[in-house]
């Protein structure tokens, strides 16, 4: 037998740590437990992380086999079941996945209408400035978590996935250009900032010298958002949330 049973602490801990991962729970027996003074299998709980880092077991290393190929093939949460010798199990295969996270680098005034528009879009939002002035609650209600530090040691430390949206808005490059470099290297789903043509080339420069590669630079988003015309704070943030929906979509990769 091997160890038996992935606890909550551990779902706590993947969830906080935002990690995809698959949850496969044993809840129909393959026969009637009150048939047996052996211990009940119901509820026996295996996680296998995308990293393929495994915690708890269902039971036995046969089992567990079998269930992670089972759960491999799943595309959405359900009920699997496998023959046994003793019968069929029925196990609960549960997908975590991360809800996509928006992070916004400058407390701005496009930023405010941003997040108002990606929280309706179910983007987990969270506002980045060093500017403990800009970056309060009273100027952004809506967003799940605000943070008033150095923008890109504070990139170093989140979890960042491929779920993960960040957009620089602060138009200062001390801030935004370093910042902007360690979301390109830890490989963010979208890179997007706010500037002009020749903003932009200023950036290129700074990234450069900052050590970053051409082919992590050509994935930045700029100008940032689609090309919807408007002019306003309030249309500059619809046209990049409709980029993010359409990153997200596969439409404009």
């Amino acid at each position: 037998m091997t160890s038996v049973g992935a606890t909550f602490d551990d779902l706590r801990r993947l969830v906080r740590a935002e990690v995809r991962a698959t949850v496969v729970t044993w809840v129909g027996p393959a026969s009637d437990p009150a048939a047996s003074d052996a211990p009940s299998p119901l509820g026996r709980r295996l996680i296998v992380t995308s990293a393929g880092e495994r915690l708890g077991s269902l039971g036995s290393t046969e089992i567990d086999r079998r269930a992670i190929a089972a759960s491999a093939e799943a595309t959405e949460s359900g009920i699997v079941t496998l023959a046994t010798g003793e019968g069929e199990i029925e196990l609960f295969v549960e997908l975590l996945q991360p809800p996509p996270k928006l992070i916004v680098v400058g407390a701005v005034h496009v930023a405010v209408h941003l997040v108002h528009f990606a929280k309706r879009l179910g983007f987990r939002c969270l506002v980045l400035d060093a500017r403990a002035v800009f970056a309060t609650a009273e100027r952004f209600p809506h967003a799940d978590e605000l943070i008033v530090a150095w923008p890109s040691k504070t990139l170093e430390q989140l979890p960042i996935h491929d779920e993960t949206y960040c957009v620089f808005l602060t138009h200062d490059p001390k801030l935004d250009d370093p910042a902007i470099a360690v979301a390109l290297r830890r490989e963010a789903r979208y890179v997007g900032a706010l500037g002009s043509k020749r903003t932009h080339a200023k950036r290129i420069e700074s990234l450069r010298e900052l050590g970053v590669a051409d082919d992590l630079i050509q994935r930045i988003h700029a100008p940032i958002g689609l090309d919807l015309g408007g002019r306003k704070p309030e249309e500059i943030a619809l046209a990049i949330a409709a980029e993010l929906v359409a990153v997200r979509y596969g439409r404009a990769e």
